[in-house]
């Protein structure tokens, strides 16, 4: 069994002072929200390493996991990210002057348009993804395997019908 905790010591104080409550929810979503945030901000350092922050890589990974010809259209991109399509237009502004994605008419829609993965936003994201699941998996490192799937797996179970938000 792991050390005692930041959390540990929160729930001991709640059970002090009210006894009458069930903490077991508040020790597992706080222990959820200390380690989101502490990976966000190292995989965060490893993206700013490629001259990126975590809105830029969202638009980037989302192009480069549509496979060949990496290109999706403004619609399709936000509604991956769970973005407004103002979010995505200021993203896309952004990585369009510098060099990481092209925008182009749709041939099928007069009207559309469609957002393509540049080669030099391809090298970036190659090289953002990799570092970041690096200091994702620096992070694990002291967890066996078995157990690292087993969180996985747990925390799969845990957010059920809210997978998909």
């Amino acid at each position: 069994m792991a050390e005692s905790d930041g959390v540990d010591r929160i729930i001991e104080q709640w059970g002090r002072e009210r006894p009458d409550l069930d903490t077991t929810a508040m020790a597992v979503f706080g222990r959820i929200y200390r380690l989101a945030r502490v990976a966000g901000d190292e995989v965060e350092k490893a993206y700013a390493r490629y001259g990126i922050g975590r809105a830029e890589f969202d638009v980037l990974a989302t192009l480069r996991r549509s496979g060949p010809p990496y290109q999706l259209s403004p619609g399709a991109l936000a509604g991956s990210m769970m973005l407004s399509s103002g979010g995505t237009t200021a993203r896309l502004d952004r990585l369009e002057r510098a060099g990481l994605v092209q925008r182009s008419p749709s041939p099928t829609d007069r009207r559309g348009v469609l957002v393509r993965l540049t080669d030099a936003g391809r090298e970036i994201v190659d090289g953002a993804v990799a570092a970041g699941l690096a200091e994702q998996q620096r992070l694990l490192s002291h967890l066996p395997a078995d157990r690292a799937r087993q969180l996985s797996d747990l925390l799969r179970e845990a957010l059920g019908p809210h997978a998909d938000r």
